[in-house]
Order: C-alpha cells, then structure tokens, then sequence
C-alpha cells in the first residue's frame, strides 16, 4: 500500500506541474488547490485506496482520479481543475445535473444567475434561474462532500435565491 501511495503522490505531484492553470498542489502540507476557485482541499492520503489515470474524452488530455475508503473520489482535470461527483439530496434527482462537476461549474452557473438578476432588474427572472440554482446546491453539496469549505459560496446563493423569491412575487 505504501508503494501505491508513493506513486500516487508522484502523480499528483507531475500532473499539477502540468496544470498549474487549474490545480497547485503542497507536498508538504497535502493540499491541493482549486485555481479557478482558489478553494483548497486537503488530499488525505491516509484514506486513499486506489488512483486511475484516465484520458479526458473531449480534450484526450490525462486526469487523475483519486478514490478514498469512504467511496468518495475527487479526479484533477485541465480545464476544470478538482472535480467531484454532485450530490442531490437536498435537490431531489436531477435530470440536467452532469456526473461530474467541478467548482467553475458553479461559478459559471452563478454568473448566469446573477446576469438575470442584475442585468435585467425590471424583469421577472427566468424559471430557468431556480433550475440553476437546484445545480448550483448540488454542486456546493458535493463540493462540502469532498471536503471543501463551500460556506461563503453558499451565502452568496442564498442571497441570489432571496432576490429570485422576491421578485418572483
């Protein structure tokens, strides 16, 4: 097992030299972050169990992928960077959710949001803005699943979700 964390941790260590455009990672201190976020994520070798390599099937670049006792996996992908599966239950299930996202996901998402909210102030938003918003709280959910610290993200949602209930009124 040792053997396989070593090459695990080396892999990680290549690959984001690679990608310093979408994860750094410390050795020393075991994290790896999050650019396009700037979220940081502690990679907890302790309870890793097993890491593929895989080729990205839009870009045939490498990623990673590391999976954990607990059944959990983050992969490090370019463009992207940490990805993670959503998680649905506090949305129900979700037929416009990918397998996969990643914290870009979410902030794209909130763009959009927020352009209908603020571009358009004297429009009711969108029913479309909700469905965002569902995505959005599955994102953030599997994001704190993995371990990232989503709270700032998470109030900033709730603010655009109160101006969505008032002016949906």
């Amino acid at each position: 097992m040792a053997l396989v964390l070593e090459e695990a941790r080396a892999k990680v260590k290549k690959w984001t030299e690679g990608h310093r455009q979408a994860v750094l990672y410390d050795d020393e201190q075991g994290t790896v972050l999050d650019v396009a976020s700037g979220k940081g994520l502690a990679v907890r070798w302790r309870d890793l169990i097993a890491f593929e390599e895989k080729i990205h099937p839009e870009t045939q670049g490498i990623y990673l992928v590391l999976m954990y006792e607990d059944g959990r996996q983050i992969a490090l992908v370019d463009p992207g960077g940490i990805a993670f599966a959503p998680v649905e239950a506090n949305t129900g299930v979700r037929q416009d959710l990918p397998r996969v996202v990643c914290l870009r996901d979410f902030q794209t998402l909130k763009q959009q949001i927020d352009h209908y909210l603020y571009a358009h102030q004297d429009e009711r938003p969108p029913a479309e803005c909700l469905d965002m918003v569902m995505i959005c709280i599955a994102i953030l959910d599997g994001a704190r699943a993995v371990g990232f610290d989503v709270g700032e993200m998470e109030g900033e949602l709730d603010k655009s979700l109160r101006e969505i209930e008032r002016r949906a009124k």
